[in-house]
């Protein structure tokens, strides 16, 4: 049987990668790599809900996990692809107000920050080191994600900076607010009628109105290729 400190030793080393992650999502400019990095994070972010349920036997953060991965780690980052095969595009090579650089140091501001924010409250809630770090990290990632879609120019890249918030709102609630699983559910559902309104915003960028049913009808013939 695993003990709780090992447990928690785990949890610390996903912390760590899921910042990386983090930090890749916010400098990357080749899409493919992109979508790749969102699903590692979020498989990271689901592998902690199943260590939290093995050291807690809450049935519901099993369940998350099991619906964070076919999701997030599987379904979004598909249909993303798709999304991105079908408007020929490989690179988002612009970014607004900040450079890589200037979006690494904006992030680490922000880990920093909200940090401190929390350490002035959080700890006189009796909540230990390890669920402390994981609210704090969780809203990092969630202000990540909206620097995201402020900095970013392509759609495509602004719908992963809404999916990077969304993974940083749950972790945050795996250690704080023990998110119900049916609103889960619901936020999933959120973000598959996002990612379709999304992709026909962007098929209809920058076309006429024949070029855009000719690019919609393309796109509903997806799932008979």
């Amino acid at each position: 049987m695993i003990t709780t400190p090992v447990l928690n030793d785990i949890i610390s080393v996903l912390f760590v990668l899921i910042l990386a992650t983090a930090a890749f999502l916010i400098t990357v400019r080749t899409l493919s790599a992109l979508f790749n990095i969102y699903s590692l994070q979020s498989l990271f972010i689901a592998v902690i809900a199943f260590v939290l349920f093995l050291q807690t036997g809450n049935v519901v953060l099993l369940m998350l996990a099991l619906l964070t991965i076919l999701s997030k780690a599987i379904l979004v980052p598909y249909v993303m692809r798709r999304i991105q095969k079908n408007m020929n595009l490989k690179r988002d090579v612009e970014f607004r107000y900040l450079t890589p650089i200037g979006s690494i140091l904006a992030g680490t501001s922000m880990i920093f920050l909200v940090h401190r924010s929390f350490s002035a409250f959080l700890k006189e809630l009796s909540y230990d080191d390890l669920f402390f770090f994981g609210a704090v990290i969780g809203v990092s990632i969630t202000l990540m994600g909206m620097m995201v879609i402020f900095t970013r120019k392509r759609v495509i890249t602004k719908i992963l900076g809404y999916l990077m918030m969304e993974n940083g709102v749950l972790l945050f609630s795996l250690f704080i607010a023990e998110l119900p699983f049916i609103i889960e559910v619901l936020i999933v559902i959120d973000l598959v009628m996002l990612i379709t309104l999304a992709t026909i915003l962007a098929f209809g960028i920058d076309s006429t109105i024949d070029e855009f049913h000719t690019r919609l009808n393309s796109f509903t013939l997806w799932f008979k290729d």
